[in-house]
């Protein structure tokens, strides 16, 4: 017995071939199409998998430190003392009463300024710096080392010697962020053109491309995904050394007002800046990672 089968829009025809018999066709009805409520069923169930566990975990934590914060010993404010003391930080995140006098959101886009330059500029040379490493083998025997060494020292020790050299608060605060988050770029980016296949230099060599052409069209590919695993390290980096930094330097920036807060013994304020702090640094890594995925087309290292 042979088969064949031939699909049309309106139905499905099956062709059937007895052997000594006229070919017969038999016509069958169309699949029917998944109904609309169906989708959204499975849309809501599929979001609802995805944000009902935090929620509840958020829930229960809220409610176990309202209980602990209750009592007159408690050093913390609880949940509902914040909402009632900083309710305007929170649900006015973008109000402007005065050079100082203004919301969190403001606070977050200077802070987000500063990170944005320094980041760039770390992204920028720390790729080209671990691209020299990871091709040059005399390049990695003489800055391996340095960078080990440079990469240990904590992002505040750095801020005083760059007082000193720029002798402003706002480069100095940029080049902490440039200094702490290049390390992470400069190490992944070595590491992934050590580990171009031996196949792609082999046609590089047959094509005769010149270095800027092996360094764009081969080395980069090859490792973007590594460059993007340190970039998403160098991003939460950067905002752990800006929220740091603005505390000594002084500003309107998120990390002033974290200490600003805490000389005038306001709790419930630096609560509330913690967690604009922790939500914005998230959205940094997701925003990363996606530019990543997508670049690398979903191969981007772990």
């Amino acid at each position: 017995m042979g088969q064949a089968v031939s699909k049309r829009t309106a139905a499905e025809a099956v062709i059937v071939a007895l052997p000594g018999a006229k070919a017969a066709v038999v016509t069958l009805p169309p699949l029917a199409a998944k109904p609309l409520s169906a989708r959204a069923a499975s849309w809501l169930r599929a979001i609802a998998v995805n944000l009902l566990p935090p929620l509840l975990t958020v829930g229960l934590l809220l409610l176990f430190w309202q209980i602990a914060a209750s009592s007159p010993q408690s050093s913390l404010p609880p949940p509902s003392k914040i909402w009632s003391e900083a309710r305007d930080l929170i649900v006015e995140p973008f109000f402007w009463n005065g050079s100082q006098d203004i919301g969190l959101g403001w606070r977050i886009l200077v802070s987000l300024q500063r990170v944005a330059i320094g980041f760039s500029l770390a992204a920028v040379i720390g790729v080209l710096l671990g691209a020299l490493v990871g091709q040059s083998v005399w390049a990695m025997r003489g800055l391996d080392p340095v960078f080990q060494v440079l990469r240990t020292v904590p992002p505040l020790a750095w801020l005083p010697l760059s007082l000193a050299a720029f002798r402003d608060s706002q480069p100095s605060a940029i080049f902490v962020i440039f200094i702490t988050a290049i390390w992470p770029v400069i190490i992944n980016t070595a590491v992934g053109i050590r580990n171009i296949p031996q196949d792609y230099r082999n046609v590089a060599q047959v094509l005769r491309l010149n270095q800027l052409e092996f360094f764009f069209k081969i080395m980069v590919p090859s490792a973007a995904p590594y460059i993007f695993t340190g970039l998403r390290i160098g991003v939460g980096l950067s905002w752990l050394a800006i929220v740091a930094a603005e505390m000594l330097t002084g500003g309107v920036g998120i990390g002033f007002f974290i200490w600003d807060a805490w000389n005038s013994s306001r709790l419930s304020d630096i609560i509330v800046a913690l967690v604009y702090i922790g939500v914005v640094g998230f959205i940094l890594d997701r925003l990363v990672a996606f530019i990543g995925h997508v670049v690398t087309r979903g191969t981007q290292a772990n």
